[in-house]
């Protein structure tokens, strides 16, 4: 039997509904973190599903570190004026402008990642292992996966981020879309640093 006290508190974790709450903690059953993995890949499911829709509405929202040396200005699509008014897109909006001061992300895909940059990278790590006598099949195997960490690292969307490491960026996103009902993508963003 599901308690009350354990829905609200799932409930406040996530912010899902009581209903969604308490049919997750009962497949899971009773276990909360069962639970939440529930509610994380159903907010996939729904973010997946709502992916083609079009975004034309949505906010530019401004983060100053508290320095005054890095600045960031984000355009953050949602389908409706009325979620771009909600105060859950809106502090969406101000944490990932935070994250970009923060992390320095270069691109928002992997998929924007010029060829040339990844060539270069390819490049370096080749030197960096010219000498290391492994076999040429061990060495592209390396290589590819120091690529696709680099990639990663600088691609806004598949970053940690920096309020929760456990999930990405496009993770919290894709908890968002759920919650709000609606498609949610960033259109573009702009870092300056002093």
């Amino acid at each position: 039997m599901i308690s009350a006290d354990q829905v609200k508190q799932l409930r406040d974790k996530t912010g899902a509904s009581m209903m969604e709450c308490k049919k997750a903690l009962e497949e899971g059953g009773g276990d909360e973190k069962k639970a939440f993995e529930i509610l994380r890949q159903r907010g996939k499911d729904v973010a997946l599903k709502k992916s083609s829709r079009e975004v034309k509405q949505g906010i530019i929202d401004s983060y100053i570190h508290g320095t005054g040396k890095v600045g960031v200005l984000l355009e953050l699509n949602c389908e409706t004026d009325f979620v771009s008014r909600n105060k859950e897109f809106q502090q969406l909006a101000h944490d990932i402008a935070m994250h970009i001061a923060g992390m320095n992300p270069q691109y928002l895909n992997i998929e924007d990642i010029p060829e040339e940059v990844i060539n270069t990278e390819k490049k370096i790590y080749q030197k960096q292992f010219s000498d290391s006598g492994k076999p040429q099949k061990v060495l592209d195997k390396i290589i590819e996966g120091k690529i696709n960490k680099y990639s990663e690292e600088i691609s806004l969307l598949t970053q940690p981020f920096v309020k929760n490491p456990d999930i990405t960026v496009k993770q919290l996103i894709e908890e968002k879309v759920a919650k709000l009902g609606e498609n949610i993508q960033v259109g573009k963003f702009e870092r300056y640093e002093i």
